[in-house]
């Protein structure tokens, strides 16, 4: 057992997170990964309304009498996301942990924190962590540039990034995000001042993930060096698995006088979810990976997967304490 200030505050078993992730974040998974004593996040955007994710919510506690949360990325959006009807879904669900990212959840605080609700806020930098902590969020998920998604403009790894944020928000939990894999990269944040770690491309390469098995194999197949980074000319950079989509899209971002509308079409998350989370064709879409996929070489259940991290963990905890 390693207890963090999280695993108090969560009531969980272990210092693992699976954060909310587009495409994967489904009750089944959140529930098998609350099962092994960890904690999951579903995602709330994936569902058309706030009725919809209460379902969601409820087919989980179904599943599961353990801790999960839900996550809400605040984001702008052609189609309008009815995020105070999730809002107040959470709220009536009962569900006390929430993960947001994107923008600051000001507009959200008041009713979260009325409600008795815990707000773990996803950042990229250590001024927006600093921000967000001011604005009233209670926990901060730092996001180094290994990650998987969206790691923000400034290029700064997570040993760096992790301590600079503990550092600079000395009284709140923060959770180590971005290359997270195994039980060394535990250890080695909460060396590093984390009160836990969070994992999402490992978190896909289970059994109970929602995706095509082509995509979890191709995770265990892939290496450092098999992400690609889109969106750098349009300050929205994102890092996502090298295939022929993310390739073409990177060779036309390189003038940077091209619009978004050029690439629109080959980076709607539609057809990446479609394509490829679901159907298993690997150069359909465009679909998020970390650099961690390098450390990710079998696809177990949950329960094998959390078991493993932490027997590392000990592991690596006994040797270097000797």
């Amino acid at each position: 057992m390693i207890k963090t200030k999280i695993t108090e505050m969560f009531g969980i078993n272990t210092p693992i997170i699976m954060g909310g992730m587009t495409g994967v974040g489904y009750g089944q998974l959140v529930a098998a990964v609350a099962n092994a004593g960890a904690l999951g996040f579903i995602t709330a955007h994936m569902f058309p309304t706030g009725d919809d994710l209460l379902a969601e919510i409820e087919k989980t506690r179904a599943l599961t009498d353990k801790p999960f949360g839900v996550n809400l990325t605040l984001m702008p959006s052609i189609t309008p996301i009815p995020y105070d009807d999730y809002r107040e879904a959470i709220i009536a669900s009962g569900v006390k942990i929430v993960e947001t990212a994107g923008r600051a959840p000001t507009d959200h605080l008041p009713r979260f924190k009325e409600a008795g609700v815990k707000v773990i806020h996803k950042c990229t930098s250590v001024r927006h962590a600093v921000s967000a902590v001011k604005k009233g969020v209670d926990i901060i998920s730092i996001d180094g540039f290994e990650c998987a998604g969206h790691p923000g403009e400034d290029d700064v790894g997570l040993v760096v990034l992790l301590p600079a944020t503990v550092d600079a928000l000395p009284d709140v939990p923060i959770i180590a995000s971005g290359g997270m894999a195994d039980g060394r990269s535990l250890i080695a944040a909460l060396a590093l001042g984390a009160e836990a770690v969070n994992m999402g491309t490992r978190f896909c390469a289970t059994q109970e993930a929602q995706i095509h098995p082509n995509v979890k194999q191709k995770i265990v197949d892939n290496t450092e060096l098999d992400t690609v980074l889109v969106g750098r000319s349009l300050r929205n950079t994102a890092r996502v698995a090298r295939n022929a989509v993310s390739e073409q899209v990177a060779e036309i971002q390189r003038d940077p006088t091209r619009p978004f509308e050029d690439v629109k079409d080959l980076m709607a998350g539609a057809r990446g979810r479609i394509n490829v989370l679901r159907d298993g064709d690997l150069d359909g879409g465009i679909w998020t990976s970390g650099q961690s996929q390098a450390l990710i070489h079998d696809i177990p259940t949950c329960a094998e997967l959390v078991a493993n991290i932490m027997r590392q963990a000990e592991a690596v905890r006994a040797r270097i304490g000797n």
